[in-house]
């Protein structure tokens, strides 16, 4: 039996953080990029219907886990946009551009610290020491360095393609603010804490929400 693709599997590891209802699989949609081309979904209206198709970088795709930083991360948010995307229309639900890109920051957090990913992603710079035993599987581990390497990486050591002042410059450098704010305030109020069930309540109420309620849940921290 194949193992699953890594698109796939980040598909997985996001859809049980979320407990989201069964979707479409990503793989069925992934149309393989080359030429330096970065990820995109894209969506047109046809008779009622959505088709939709995700352009991932085929670089990115054979090399998975092994990729660097900046690969995986397009990985991330391609699948991220796809199952939200996919999710919303389930509901019968709109989705704005900016809750796209905003969910897709927190997913990269979430599944690059708190699970799915956080054991096998190398991040740059020097390798992270470990102190005392091994921390138990699951969303019980957190550690402190590993999330502000990641918080650093995400959300303050980044550039912009699209100059400030445009609308999708001044929508990347929203959605990077507004989910720099709410993983911090994860941190500190339940990963910090040990207070894994409440966090992952937050996670999915985070989810759930349409823009109006991510932007203030996110200006709550």
């Amino acid at each position: 039996m194949r193992s699953a693709t890594f698109p796939a599997r980040i598909q997985q590891h996001l859809a049980r953080t979320y407990a989201l209802d069964e979707a479409p699989a990503v793989d069925d949609f992934i149309r393989p990029t080359d030429g330096g081309a970065r990820e995109a979904l894209l969506i047109r209206h046809a008779d009622g219907d959505i088709e939709v198709a995700l352009h991932l970088p085929r670089r990115a795709i054979s090399r998975g886990r092994e990729g660097t930083f900046d690969e995986i991360c397009q990985i991330v948010e391609g699948v991220s946009h796809f199952l939200y995307v996919a999710e919303r229309a389930r509901r019968e639900l709109p989705a704005t551009q900016l809750e796209l890109e905003l969910q897709a920051e927190v997913d990269k957090y979430v599944l690059l610290v708190h699970g799915g990913l956080a054991e096998e992603v190398e991040l740059p710079g020097p390798p992270l020491r470990r102190r005392g035993e091994a921390a138990p599987p699951g969303p019980a581990r957190f550690e402190p360095e590993r999330a502000a390497r990641i918080r650093a990486h995400l959300f303050e050591r980044v550039s912009f393609m699209d100059p400030p002042g445009t609308e999708t410059g001044d929508r990347y450098r929203i959605a990077n603010d507004l989910a720099a704010r709410f993983v911090g305030r994860l941190e500190a109020e339940f990963a910090r804490r040990g207070r894994y069930a409440e966090l992952l309540a937050a996670l999915r109420r985070f989810y759930a929400a349409g823009q109006t309620e991510k932007i203030a849940l996110a200006r709550a921290a």
